[in-house]
């Protein structure tokens, strides 16, 4: 294995970028979670059916914009959604 010798100031500068970028990350993360989803990337996300979609807005099971004939979901909401019907894994029995 080679070993890699930094200055102080290389080593500054790399620690430096390492936090750009995980402060980028970190924003990126943030702007996901504010993002919208049309239907067509909902329903593709989920793995469902244009009609399992449709039946969950009508059941209000997922929130949804509408604007004309386009429909779109909060990436939040799908995450709550997902929340709300997480199940915890159980041990089996012998």
């Amino acid at each position: 294995m080679e070993a890699v010798i930094f200055s102080k100031e290389q080593y500054t500068e790399l620690m430096n970028r390492m936090d750009v970028i995980q402060t980028a990350l970190a924003e990126k993360q943030k702007d996901l979670k504010d993002s919208f989803l049309d239907n067509q990337e909902f329903i593709q996300l989920m793995n469902i059916s244009k009609r399992t979609a449709q039946s969950w807005r009508d059941d209000g099971i997922i929130s949804f914009s509408q604007i004309g004939s386009k429909i779109y979901y909060r990436m939040s909401d799908v995450q709550k959604l997902l929340d709300s019907n997480y199940s915890q894994a159980f041990k089996k029995r012998k």
